[in-house]
């Protein structure tokens, strides 16, 4: 009786071994699939410290809080009016996605495209040209050497992109106003053009349901009060409510998203760095957002025409990193403190300039729309 309990118990062992073995094989070959599949279509461009464009005169200590309790992802969204072409163009759309990588808790940050900084050899210029000159290199060069940042991971995408992403989600709600739904109906065409899509007007306005064609259009409104400061805001209203839908889809969606959307995107992401992202999906929480420069002023300059003037930006950077890194004690770095004073210099703008109140147009966290920001305006 002992020798059959025995060869009863090497009998199971063995099946819940083979068991195992089975699942190993699958998860493995699932991950294969995923790789051949999805990842290899991704154009990757790897992106050191130097060409990163790191500012040297950063405190050691700071950088390393920067670096390691971080995880720093500027996003681009070029305007080409073609698809998958991310050699060059404005970037009409520039946010820093900064996750703590203990808390999961991730804060979006707007620069609006037409801050007056340093885009590169010392010329002062509209942020969103720096992409122009030198595509997502110089892009993520001008954020760190502006902000006193470590970027160094960047996501491209352009409207076909997008448009795909949202609708391989199955559309988002969002709660638009009479104005937007005019909007939409209105600029609609142009996504369409360059999705080839005939996409349907939006027929009501207040919690409707958009696709991902109605939903690029909204994100891309900017000839309604609030101008380009609430244009961001759609834009960071629209992320939250894509990842809110992307947390409650199954891993079929995930990898559907995978698959259709990611031959069309630029990015420094590895797969590694794309799956831990991916594992973890639903820890994640956009708990603020804001704009940047906080404190602006608008000024018609000779060779930019009308543009956003932080003031100072040597305030707004250490009020940055209050923000985002909650570091009360921030002092620039001197590169940074020497291009705010070049800034001030060629434009007359200092902190005592009259300034743009945008407040009302930054926290978006938890929001499925503007009209309530709208009505404190």
């Amino acid at each position: 009786m002992a020798a059959k309990r025995k060869k009863k118990k090497k009998g199971k062992k063995k099946i819940l071994l083979l068991v195992f073995e089975l699942l190993l094989l699958l998860i493995l070959l699932a991950v294969a699939w995923l790789y051949n599949t999805t990842f290899n279509k991704i154009e990757y461009e790897q992106m050191d410290e130097t060409e990163a464009g790191i500012n040297k005169d950063i405190d050691t200590e700071k950088l390393e809080l920067l670096k390691e309790g971080y995880m720093t992802i500027a996003l681009f969204g070029l305007d080409n009016r073609s698809s998958n072409n991310y050699d060059s163009g404005n970037s009409d759309t520039i946010m820093i996605a900064n996750i703590d990588n203990q808390t999961k808790q991730v804060k979006l940050v707007s620069v609006y495209r037409d801050t007056y900084l340093n885009i590169g050899n010392g010329k002062l210029s509209k942020a969103n040209a720096a992409y122009a000159h030198g595509g997502a290199t110089q892009a993520v060069q001008m954020l760190n050497s502006n902000l006193d940042l470590a970027i160094r991971e960047y996501v491209c995408v352009d409207w076909a992109a997008l448009v795909q992403a949202i609708d391989a989600l199955g559309g988002i709600d969002l709660e638009i106003t009479q104005a937007e739904m005019n909007s939409i109906n209105k600029y609609l065409h142009d996504v369409d053009k360059v999705t080839g899509l005939n996409t349907s007007l939006v027929t009501q306005y207040g919690n409707v349901h958009l696709d991902g064609s109605q939903a690029t259009t909204y994100a891309r409104i900017r000839k309604l009060a609030g101008d380009d400061y609430k244009r961001a805001s759609r834009q960071r209203i629209v992320i939250q409510a894509m990842l809110t839908k992307a947390k409650q889809s199954d891993l079929a969606t995930l990898t559907k998203i995978c698959n259709v959307v990611f031959d069309d995107i630029k990015t420094t992401l590895t797969m590694s760095e794309i799956l831990y992202l991916m594992k973890d999906i639903a820890s994640y929480d956009i708990v603020s957002t804001t704009g940047f420069p906080f404190d602006l002023t608008n000024a018609r300059l000779k060779g930019t025409g009308d543009t956003v003037v932080p003031a100072t930006l040597a305030n707004n950077v250490t009020e940055l990193h209050k923000y985002l890194f909650d570091d009360q004690t921030y002092t620039v770095s001197n590169t940074v403190q020497s291009i705010s004073d070049n800034i001030a210099i060629t434009t007359g703008v200092t902190q005592n300039s009259m300034l743009i109140d945008t407040s009302s147009f930054n926290e978006t966290a938890g929001m499925k729309g503007t009209e309530k920001k709208s009505e404190t305006n």
